[in-house]
């Protein structure tokens, strides 16, 4: 659930839609559909879990609600990856998706995946490997040029501010939307949505994913029951009415807000996506 903590990192653990699926994913869409690590992560030991049974592809119905399952390569599935540091030769801390925006370089994240505490500013050498897998990354690694996050999180990590929208540059001359297609954000969706949430444990080198309806925690934050979304999951999408014919979903919150996202693998938290995450949205398209 939270990313894996890093020395001098916070410790953690609308449009334009493709035409046509991304070269080498399923075209559509159903829910039918390690390296280990000893360094501590914040709510979880970071410690390996038992890994989810793998889902068998051609299967006409996904795992029962609430339990994990390795999600095929598909395009939707695509534009969920891995965040490091640097480059990729250490270890994935965090997951990050792409979002649409006028620029078309955008993903979202938890705010706690990209702020460095004892600096006190944003974290500027991360990078985002789409749809990785056991090392394959099947259209690199793509830089981060900036992060945009609201101001008070920088300042007193107000949980109900958790996320962060990081600017891409492009690659080989390509946006990354170009390249994957992307999902909307949706603002202000309630409470109790039909999910499917896709991340990567830091004890894995493929994805999970798990679907099931969140609930209200608070005011200000939503709650899922999934299975084993431990360390490294922190910034999972949770994706809502996604529709196969236009290959699009929409972002209605991303892992991480009340204790970084849990202090239990099986239980998972999100900021609502209210009025100040739709200011921040705003705000990040005007630097994209």
């Amino acid at each position: 659930m939270r990313p894996l903590a890093r020395k001098s990192l916070l410790p953690m653990t609308f449009v334009l839609v493709m035409a046509a699926a991304v070269a080498g994913y399923a075209s559509d869409e159903t829910y039918t559909s390690t390296r280990a690590s000893g360094r501590s992560s914040f709510g979880k030991s970071g410690e390996s879990g038992q890994d989810p049974q793998d889902q068998d592809p051609a299967a006409t119905a996904p795992a029962d609600d609430g339990n994990a399952y390795t999600p095929r390569r598909t395009e939707q599935n695509a534009r969920v990856g891995v965040v490091f540091e640097k480059n990729d030769s250490g270890d994935h801390f965090c997951t990050a998706s792409v979002v649409q925006s006028p620029g078309r370089n955008m993903l979202i994240t938890a705010a706690h995946c990209a702020f460095d505490a004892e600096a006190g500013s944003t974290v500027d050498d991360l990078v985002f490997a789409p749809d990785y897998r056991d090392g394959d990354e099947p259209t690199g690694l793509w830089k981060v040029k900036k992060v945009v996050l609201d101001d008070r999180w920088a300042k007193s990590q107000d949980e109900d501010l958790d996320v962060a929208f990081l600017i891409l540059d492009k690659k080989d001359g390509k946006d990354i939307q170009d390249v994957l297609g992307g999902n909307t954000l949706g603002i202000d969706r309630g409470f109790d949505n039909e999910v499917k949430i896709t991340g990567y444990p830091t004890s894995r080198d493929t994805p999970i994913s798990c679907q099931n309806r969140t609930t209200k925690y608070s005011d200000t934050q939503m709650r899922i029951q999934c299975t084993d979304f431990e360390g490294g999951t922190s910034g999972s999408p949770w994706l809502a009415d996604y529709d196969p014919k236009s290959h699009t979903g929409t972002v209605i919150g991303v892992l991480g807000g009340h204790e970084g996202g849990g202090d239990e693998d099986d239980v998972s938290y999100a900021a609502y996506f209210d009025d100040d995450i739709a200011a921040l949205y705003k705000r990040a398209q005007d630097d994209d």
